[in-house]
């Protein structure tokens, strides 16, 4: 599965794009009542990515193990204390609805965790590389 993100910024004009293999989509993500950038900032982007993954996981090993769920819903915070600066206290939170036993819910959850790649990713701290700059000239 290759996974994709693009954003486009121009003076009151801001575009993002995500695809999956090749299913795009677009986001609309208005730019800043500047005009310049997005007016989501990446940490947001980056929690949501988090609660995202968790809420699509957790229905996933759910369905691996007959268990149906009604509603889920994933809080995910951090602090972030200077410009520059990663990310501190990541959290997540999930409460869900279901007709499963408390054990069996509390048990999912744990091994959603486990599997979710996202944050999989972030506790492995894989290394992120700048690959190419492009320069244009403006007309």
């Amino acid at each position: 599965m290759r996974v994709k993100a693009s954003v486009r910024n121009r003076p009151l004009s801001h575009e993002a794009v995500v695809s999956t293999n090749d299913a795009v989509k677009s986001l609309p993500i208005p730019p800043k009542d500047s005009g310049c950038g997005s007016s989501v900032n990446g940490g947001e982007l980056l929690l949501l990515a988090l609660a995202t993954c968790y809420c699509n996981d957790v229905y996933r090993e759910a369905a691996r193990r007959g268990i149906a769920i009604d509603s889920i819903e994933v809080t995910a915070e951090a602090d972030f204390p200077a410009e520059g600066r990663p990310a501190e206290n990541i959290r997540y939170h999930a409460r869900v609805a279901s007709r499963a036993s408390e054990r069996e819910i509390r048990e999912l959850l744990r091994h959603a965790d486990e599997v979710a790649e996202i944050q999989r990713t972030i506790r492995a701290g894989v290394p992120i590389e700048l690959e190419s700059v492009a320069i244009e000239a403006s007309e």
